[in-house]
């Protein structure tokens, strides 16, 4: 499916009724934009509090602070972290 939709002089676009339908998009749904060379893709985005459960974290790693996962996986990556 493709429409076009009009950029406003502050960078605002009004997704298309067909878009928001076929998306199943509501009032206060966050969407994402991935640009991929000179397209943008546009899709829906989970709740994140409904992702909550949905890995399991080992024991161990319950509570980390994130600072010492994002380090351990910066390491794990051969990368130091900016």
């Amino acid at each position: 499916m493709d429409i076009s939709a009009r950029l406003t002089t502050k960078g605002q676009i009004t997704i298309p009724r067909a878009v928001r339908t076929a998306l199943a998009l509501k009032e206060g749904d966050r969407v994402i934009f991935r640009v991929d060379g000179d397209r943008a893709i546009l899709a829906r985005t989970e709740d994140l509090l409904s992702l909550a459960g949905s890995i399991p974290v080992p024991a161990a790693r319950r509570g980390a602070p994130w600072s010492e996962i994002i380090e351990e996986t910066h390491r794990a990556r051969g990368r130091r972290r900016p």
